[in-house]
């Protein structure tokens, strides 16, 4: 099954690649990936590089991991 890909912004990158500026949009962070550890709030993203730099100057696009683990059945000993 193809992952589903939610895209929530782009970057742009600088100084022959080694940092990459992004801009993303908080309104689209689906809930449903936004999970607490220690009380505090986290997302995980995927910074990809784009095959071609768009019209903006952007060079990456920002995904959200849409990754689940299935979880594990317990073995009875």
């Amino acid at each position: 099954m193809a992952e589903e890909k939610i895209y929530v912004g782009s970057g742009k990158g600088k100084f022959d690649g080694n940092l990459v500026e992004c801009s993303i949009c908080l309104t689209d962070l689906p809930k449903e990936f936004i999970y607490e550890y220690q009380g505090k709030k986290y997302i995980n993203l995927k910074v990809q590089k784009k095959k071609e730099i768009d019209k903006f100057g952007k060079s990456h696009s920002i995904l959200v991991n849409t990754y689940k683990p299935e979880k594990q059945k317990e073995s009875e000993f």
